[in-house]
Protein backbone atom coordinates (compact mmCIF):
# COMPACT_ATOMS: atom_id res chain seq x y z
CA UNK A 1 0.00 0.00 0.00
CA UNK A 2 1.55 3.34 -1.15
CA UNK A 3 2.15 6.18 1.81
CA UNK A 4 -0.08 8.70 1.64
CA UNK A 5 2.58 11.01 3.51
CA UNK A 6 4.23 13.60 1.39
CA UNK A 7 8.24 14.42 1.60
CA UNK A 8 8.06 18.12 3.03
CA UNK A 9 10.98 20.05 1.88
CA UNK A 10 14.19 20.65 2.91
CA UNK A 11 13.70 24.30 3.60
CA UNK A 12 10.14 24.19 5.51
CA UNK A 13 9.46 24.62 8.80
CA UNK A 14 12.10 27.30 9.00
CA UNK A 15 11.88 31.00 8.93
CA UNK A 16 13.37 33.14 6.65
CA UNK A 17 15.81 35.64 8.84
CA UNK A 18 14.91 39.05 7.92
CA UNK A 19 16.07 40.79 5.33
CA UNK A 20 18.24 44.19 5.72
CA UNK A 21 15.87 45.99 3.39
CA UNK A 22 13.39 45.34 6.05
CA UNK A 23 15.27 45.57 9.23
CA UNK A 24 16.42 49.11 7.95
CA UNK A 25 12.70 50.02 7.04
CA UNK A 26 11.68 49.10 10.59
CA UNK A 27 14.41 51.30 12.03
CA UNK A 28 13.44 54.35 9.85
CA UNK A 29 9.67 54.07 11.20
CA UNK A 30 10.42 53.67 14.50
CA UNK A 31 12.91 56.58 14.34
CA UNK A 32 9.76 58.26 12.48
CA UNK A 33 7.34 57.33 15.19
CA UNK A 34 9.98 58.83 18.04
CA UNK A 35 10.29 62.20 16.16
CA UNK A 36 6.51 62.56 15.98
CA UNK A 37 5.99 61.92 19.46
CA UNK A 38 8.70 64.39 20.34
CA UNK A 39 7.12 66.81 17.72
CA UNK A 40 3.43 66.15 19.40
CA UNK A 41 5.29 66.61 23.51
CA UNK A 42 7.04 69.84 22.22
CA UNK A 43 3.92 71.68 20.60
CA UNK A 44 1.54 73.74 22.05
CA UNK A 45 -1.67 71.78 23.53
CA UNK A 46 -4.75 73.22 22.12
CA UNK A 47 -6.38 75.06 24.94
CA UNK A 48 -9.95 74.70 25.08
CA UNK A 49 -12.00 77.75 26.73
CA UNK A 50 -13.71 77.01 30.34
CA UNK A 51 -17.25 77.95 30.30
CA UNK A 52 -18.08 81.89 31.98
CA UNK A 53 -20.00 79.37 34.34
CA UNK A 54 -17.44 77.16 35.57
CA UNK A 55 -14.56 80.31 35.69
CA UNK A 56 -17.32 82.31 37.72
CA UNK A 57 -17.83 79.62 40.06
CA UNK A 58 -13.96 78.49 40.52
CA UNK A 59 -12.94 81.97 40.94
CA UNK A 60 -15.28 84.34 41.98
CA UNK A 61 -18.02 82.11 44.57
CA UNK A 62 -14.89 81.12 46.81
CA UNK A 63 -13.90 84.85 47.77
CA UNK A 64 -17.16 86.17 48.22
CA UNK A 65 -17.97 83.22 50.25
CA UNK A 66 -14.70 83.90 52.53
CA UNK A 67 -16.14 87.62 52.44
CA UNK A 68 -19.68 86.95 53.63
CA UNK A 69 -18.65 84.57 56.27
CA UNK A 70 -15.72 87.43 57.89
CA UNK A 71 -18.55 89.90 57.82
CA UNK A 72 -20.96 87.35 59.66
CA UNK A 73 -18.44 86.45 62.18
CA UNK A 74 -17.91 90.29 62.41
CA UNK A 75 -21.44 91.08 63.20
CA UNK A 76 -21.34 88.22 65.87
CA UNK A 77 -18.87 89.20 66.91
CA UNK A 78 -20.98 92.99 67.45
CA UNK A 79 -23.67 91.39 68.68
CA UNK A 80 -22.31 89.23 71.41
CA UNK A 81 -20.61 92.61 72.69
CA UNK A 82 -17.34 91.51 72.52
CA UNK A 83 -15.66 95.06 72.36
CA UNK A 84 -17.52 97.82 73.21
CA UNK A 85 -19.14 99.74 70.59
CA UNK A 86 -16.55 102.65 69.89
CA UNK A 87 -13.91 99.55 69.90
CA UNK A 88 -15.59 97.66 67.18
CA UNK A 89 -18.61 98.76 65.49
CA UNK A 90 -20.65 96.76 63.38
CA UNK A 91 -19.95 96.07 59.18
CA UNK A 92 -23.19 98.23 58.73
CA UNK A 93 -21.55 101.21 60.58
CA UNK A 94 -18.43 100.74 58.73
CA UNK A 95 -20.55 101.01 55.57
CA UNK A 96 -21.94 104.09 56.37
CA UNK A 97 -19.22 105.72 56.96
CA UNK A 98 -17.60 104.85 53.77
CA UNK A 99 -21.27 105.63 52.14
CA UNK A 100 -20.65 109.43 54.28
CA UNK A 101 -16.99 109.70 52.15
CA UNK A 102 -18.20 109.06 49.04
CA UNK A 103 -21.01 111.46 49.61
CA UNK A 104 -18.88 114.69 50.71
CA UNK A 105 -17.02 113.30 47.60
CA UNK A 106 -14.03 112.36 49.33
CA UNK A 107 -13.52 109.17 49.26
CA UNK A 108 -11.97 108.89 45.77
CA UNK A 109 -9.69 111.88 46.21
CA UNK A 110 -8.32 109.88 48.93
CA UNK A 111 -7.88 106.73 46.82
CA UNK A 112 -6.32 108.83 43.96
CA UNK A 113 -4.10 110.26 46.00
CA UNK A 114 -2.55 107.15 47.28
CA UNK A 115 -2.89 105.20 44.22
CA UNK A 116 -0.84 107.53 41.92
CA UNK A 117 1.65 108.21 44.53
CA UNK A 118 2.55 104.51 44.48
CA UNK A 119 2.03 103.45 40.64
CA UNK A 120 4.69 106.34 40.28
CA UNK A 121 6.89 105.67 42.92
CA UNK A 122 6.27 102.05 41.78
CA UNK A 123 7.23 102.79 37.82
CA UNK A 124 10.25 104.82 39.17
CA UNK A 125 11.38 101.92 41.55
CA UNK A 126 11.17 99.42 38.20
CA UNK A 127 13.53 101.54 36.09
CA UNK A 128 16.60 101.77 39.19
CA UNK A 129 15.57 98.58 40.54
CA UNK A 130 15.95 96.66 37.49
CA UNK A 131 19.51 98.20 35.91
CA UNK A 132 21.03 97.16 39.64
CA UNK A 133 19.64 93.79 39.72
CA UNK A 134 21.61 93.44 36.28
CA UNK A 135 24.47 94.60 37.58
CA UNK A 136 24.66 92.76 40.94
CA UNK A 137 23.65 89.84 39.15
CA UNK A 138 26.43 89.82 35.98
CA UNK A 139 29.25 91.31 37.63
CA UNK A 140 31.08 89.49 40.60
CA UNK A 141 32.33 92.25 42.66
CA UNK A 142 29.63 94.51 42.72
CA UNK A 143 27.55 91.13 43.85
CA UNK A 144 30.21 90.32 46.45
CA UNK A 145 30.00 94.44 47.56
CA UNK A 146 26.11 95.24 47.44
CA UNK A 147 24.35 92.31 46.86
CA UNK A 148 24.20 91.31 51.44
CA UNK A 149 23.16 95.40 51.30
CA UNK A 150 20.24 94.86 49.32
CA UNK A 151 19.41 91.40 51.23
CA UNK A 152 19.13 94.11 54.26
CA UNK A 153 17.76 96.88 52.94
CA UNK A 154 14.55 94.54 51.84
CA UNK A 155 14.19 92.88 55.23
CA UNK A 156 14.62 96.33 57.41
CA UNK A 157 10.81 97.52 57.95
CA UNK A 158 10.07 100.59 55.75
CA UNK A 159 8.70 102.78 58.41
CA UNK A 160 11.91 103.03 59.50
CA UNK A 161 12.71 105.34 56.83
CA UNK A 162 9.64 107.71 57.59
CA UNK A 163 12.01 110.17 60.31
CA UNK A 164 15.27 110.00 57.94
CA UNK A 165 13.40 111.27 54.73
CA UNK A 166 11.53 114.00 56.23
CA UNK A 167 14.92 115.02 57.93
CA UNK A 168 16.82 115.01 54.39
CA UNK A 169 13.70 116.28 52.54
CA UNK A 170 10.73 117.40 54.90
CA UNK A 171 7.15 117.12 54.47
CA UNK A 172 7.29 117.27 50.70
CA UNK A 173 6.05 114.28 48.30
CA UNK A 174 9.46 114.09 47.46
CA UNK A 175 10.23 112.53 51.16
CA UNK A 176 7.36 110.08 50.43
CA UNK A 177 8.58 108.87 47.37
CA UNK A 178 12.33 108.09 48.71
CA UNK A 179 10.51 106.19 51.44
CA UNK A 180 8.85 104.51 48.62
CA UNK A 181 11.59 103.90 46.46
CA UNK A 182 13.91 102.65 49.46
CA UNK A 183 11.02 100.07 50.48
CA UNK A 184 10.49 99.04 46.62
CA UNK A 185 14.08 99.08 45.28
CA UNK A 186 15.97 96.51 47.16
CA UNK A 187 13.15 93.74 46.52
CA UNK A 188 13.02 94.24 42.94
CA UNK A 189 16.61 94.39 42.39
CA UNK A 190 16.59 90.85 44.52
CA UNK A 191 13.78 89.30 42.31
CA UNK A 192 16.07 90.06 39.01
CA UNK A 193 19.05 88.55 40.69
CA UNK A 194 17.39 85.15 41.98
CA UNK A 195 15.45 85.07 38.25
CA UNK A 196 18.92 85.51 36.51
CA UNK A 197 20.72 82.86 38.92
CA UNK A 198 18.01 80.14 37.75
CA UNK A 199 18.51 81.03 33.84
CA UNK A 200 20.36 77.72 32.58
CA UNK A 201 23.60 78.43 30.95
CA UNK A 202 22.70 76.68 28.05
CA UNK A 203 20.37 79.77 27.44
CA UNK A 204 23.56 82.04 26.98
CA UNK A 205 25.95 79.79 25.06
CA UNK A 206 23.20 79.36 22.73
CA UNK A 207 22.24 83.42 22.61
CA UNK A 208 25.98 84.20 21.64
CA UNK A 209 26.18 81.54 18.70
CA UNK A 210 23.25 83.48 17.26
CA UNK A 211 25.05 86.84 18.40
CA UNK A 212 22.79 87.56 21.15
CA UNK A 213 25.64 89.46 22.62
CA UNK A 214 26.09 92.76 25.23
CA UNK A 215 22.89 94.56 25.33
CA UNK A 216 21.01 92.31 22.36
CA UNK A 217 22.39 89.28 24.75
CA UNK A 218 20.31 91.11 27.64
CA UNK A 219 17.02 91.91 25.93
CA UNK A 220 16.60 88.65 24.02
CA UNK A 221 18.20 86.30 26.09
CA UNK A 222 18.47 86.96 29.66
CA UNK A 223 15.57 88.84 30.23
CA UNK A 224 12.81 86.52 28.97
CA UNK A 225 14.64 83.51 30.91
CA UNK A 226 14.86 85.37 33.91
CA UNK A 227 11.22 86.92 33.91
CA UNK A 228 9.22 84.17 36.05
CA UNK A 229 12.35 85.41 39.11
CA UNK A 230 11.99 88.93 37.84
CA UNK A 231 7.80 89.06 37.89
CA UNK A 232 8.35 87.14 41.60
CA UNK A 233 10.42 90.34 42.10
CA UNK A 234 7.83 93.20 40.51
CA UNK A 235 5.07 91.77 42.76
CA UNK A 236 6.92 91.62 46.05
CA UNK A 237 8.30 95.29 45.15
CA UNK A 238 4.96 96.43 44.56
CA UNK A 239 4.23 95.47 48.10
CA UNK A 240 6.99 97.01 49.63
CA UNK A 241 5.87 99.89 48.42
CA UNK A 242 2.07 100.15 48.62
CA UNK A 243 3.55 99.49 52.28
CA UNK A 244 5.72 102.20 52.14
CA UNK A 245 3.93 104.53 50.77
CA UNK A 246 1.02 103.85 53.70
CA UNK A 247 4.12 104.50 56.82
CA UNK A 248 4.96 107.48 54.88
CA UNK A 249 1.91 108.92 54.88
CA UNK A 250 0.76 107.81 58.36
CA UNK A 251 3.43 109.50 59.88
CA UNK A 252 3.94 112.38 57.74
CA UNK A 253 1.32 115.25 58.43
CA UNK A 254 1.01 118.64 56.14
CA UNK A 255 -1.39 120.52 54.01
CA UNK A 256 1.24 120.40 51.37
CA UNK A 257 0.89 117.07 51.05
CA UNK A 258 -2.57 116.31 50.51
CA UNK A 259 -4.74 113.68 52.22
CA UNK A 260 -4.37 109.83 51.24
CA UNK A 261 -5.58 106.50 52.55
CA UNK A 262 -2.87 106.35 55.33
CA UNK A 263 -3.97 110.48 56.23
CA UNK A 264 -7.54 109.05 56.39
CA UNK A 265 -6.19 106.12 59.00
CA UNK A 266 -4.35 108.50 61.02
CA UNK A 267 -7.02 110.99 61.75
CA UNK A 268 -9.65 108.16 62.37
CA UNK A 269 -7.52 107.08 64.95
CA UNK A 270 -6.78 110.87 65.91
CA UNK A 271 -10.60 111.31 66.52
CA UNK A 272 -10.88 107.95 67.68
CA UNK A 273 -13.01 107.22 65.36
CA UNK A 274 -12.96 103.65 64.90
CA UNK A 275 -15.54 103.12 62.02
CA UNK A 276 -13.10 105.83 59.58
CA UNK A 277 -10.33 103.26 60.94
CA UNK A 278 -11.70 100.20 59.63
CA UNK A 279 -13.30 101.92 56.67
CA UNK A 280 -9.20 103.15 55.96
CA UNK A 281 -7.96 99.28 56.24
CA UNK A 282 -10.51 98.42 54.02
CA UNK A 283 -10.13 100.47 51.28
CA UNK A 284 -5.79 99.96 51.39
CA UNK A 285 -6.85 96.34 51.15
CA UNK A 286 -9.27 96.81 48.31
CA UNK A 287 -6.16 99.23 46.32
CA UNK A 288 -3.59 96.28 46.97
CA UNK A 289 -6.26 93.47 45.71
CA UNK A 290 -7.35 95.51 42.98
CA UNK A 291 -4.09 95.86 42.05
CA UNK A 292 -2.75 92.28 42.07
CA UNK A 293 -5.96 90.68 39.96
CA UNK A 294 -6.19 93.45 37.51
CA UNK A 295 -1.92 93.98 36.74
CA UNK A 296 -0.01 91.34 38.20
CA UNK A 297 -2.29 87.94 38.04
CA UNK A 298 -2.95 88.61 34.06
CA UNK A 299 0.86 89.43 33.48
CA UNK A 300 1.77 86.15 35.81
CA UNK A 301 -0.95 83.69 33.73
CA UNK A 302 0.43 85.00 30.63
CA UNK A 303 4.17 84.21 31.45
CA UNK A 304 3.01 80.54 32.94
CA UNK A 305 1.14 80.03 29.75
CA UNK A 306 4.07 81.15 27.31
CA UNK A 307 6.09 78.79 28.89
CA UNK A 308 3.38 75.51 28.65
CA UNK A 309 2.83 75.76 32.55
CA UNK A 310 -0.93 77.20 31.97
CA UNK A 311 -3.18 75.30 29.33
CA UNK A 312 -6.72 75.49 30.45
CA UNK A 313 -6.44 78.52 33.11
Amino acid sequence: MASTETTKPSGAGREEPPSEDSTEQRSGNDLAGLEAGLDALESPTTATRTPFGRVLLGKAVPPLVAVALVIVLWQLAYSLNLKEDYQLPSPLQVGDAIRDLWLKGTLLDFVWTSVSRGLLGFVVAIAIGTPLGLLVAKVRFVRAAIGPILTGLQSLPSVAWVPAAIIWFGLTDSMIYAVVLLGAVPSIANGLVSGVDQVPPLYLRAGRVIGATGFAGVRHVLLPAALPGYLAGLKQGWAFSWRSLMAAEIIAHSPDLGAGLGQLLENGRTYQDMSMVLSAILLILVVGIAIDLLVFAPLERRVLRSRGLLVNR
